[in-house]
């Protein structure tokens, strides 16, 4: 069953166009993900589906109800959890919880109650009566992550949601969404972090310019890029263009360059080290590792959307 249904969604700002036509379908009680570079239209796309930005174009139903005409009836069953946070800098974590909770109606005991459970969820017990602005941004962003599921929402949206924190808040963040998807929380989240893709979305959108060019499962994406062989060569003393001479002599398969020392050969048939080795012997250069590598949903993203992963990794600024 469909909880999300989007339909030739489009955004445009006058002349600009930040989202074109996209289409997709969220099931229920999955994690999905919007993958793509910064300015690819991810938070425009999610802005759309939680009512911030007006639709250009398009359709959009969540849990069976048009956006567009019931947004307060669909409010209820959303959390959301911005990329900036929305929290009051001078109440203490308790306090911002305990107000958010009133937001959607709780009695007193009931979002009291909910509020300590929730900062032991996410780890912040220790700092429940610290006021907020004397949190790291790692642990903001869990106090954003706990008030925007305080109601118990039946989706929950989350824009960027490991963005510039730190290793330690990113890894409890994930396990925290992992925890509440099994407890049957759907979950819609953009990134522009594959490894963060790949470890917590059962299907991933890959969205480019404003298009969607690619919806799959995680584990089809997997199977298909390991449909492939990869061998990573690291070669020194080497003067000459790796990628140039192997794609003279060896044009039939497919060449990535890592740096000035390492290239990686792809093949979907088995790959034969020996005349690799013998031709960079011919040119004065030693082959010091070969290595099979397995592919990754880096090499899929990259094959698939033309956008090397240093790129996003440079946006990200993690």
């Amino acid at each position: 069953m469909s909880i999300i249904e989007v339909e030739n969604l489009t955004k445009k700002y006058e002349q600009f166009t930040a989202v074109e036509s996209i289409n997709f379908k969220v099931k229920e009680g999955e994690i999905f993900g919007l993958l793509g570079p910064n300015g690819a239209g991810k938070t425009t796309t999610i802005n759309m589906l939680i009512g911030l930005a007006k639709i250009t174009k398009g359709d959009i139903k969540i849990v069976g109800i048009e956006c567009a005409k019931n947004l307060s009836k669909i409010q209820e069953k959303i959390g959301i959890i911005p990329d900036e946070s929305n929290l009051y800098p001078e109440m203490t974590g308790v306090e911002n919880l305990s107000f958010c909770g009133a937001l959607y109606g709780m009695n007193k005991k009931e979002r009291e109650e909910k509020a300590l459970q929730l900062l032991e969820q996410v780890g912040l017990s220790h700092v429940a009566e610290k006021p907020f602005k004397a949190y790291s941004k790692g642990m903001k962003r869990r106090l954003t992550i706990a008030a925007g599921i305080i109601h118990g929402p039946e989706i929950l949206f989350l824009d960027e949601p490991t963005s510039g924190i730190d290793v330690e808040s990113a890894r409890q963040i994930r396990k925290l969404l992992t925890l509440l998807n099994r407890n049957g929380t759907t979950i819609f989240l953009t990134t522009h972090y594959i490894e963060e893709a790949e470890r917590l979305c059962d299907r991933i959108a890959f969205i480019v310019e404003g298009k969607i060019v690619k919806i799959d499962s995680t584990v089809n994406l997997m199977e298909k890029a390991q449909q492939e062989k990869v061998v990573q060569f690291y070669v020194e003393n080497s003067k000459i263009d790796l990628q140039s001479v192997l794609e003279k002599k060896f044009p039939n398969y497919r060449y990535k360059l890592i740096d000035s020392k390492t290239i990686r050969v792809y093949s979907k048939e088995k790959i034969d080290l020996l005349p690799f080795i013998e031709l960079f012997k011919k040119h004065s250069a030693v082959v010091y590792e070969a290595k099979l590598v397995k592919p990754s949903l880096e090499e899929v993203f990259v094959q698939i959307t033309g956008i090397e992963t240093n790129k996003m990794k440079k946006e990200g600024g993690r």
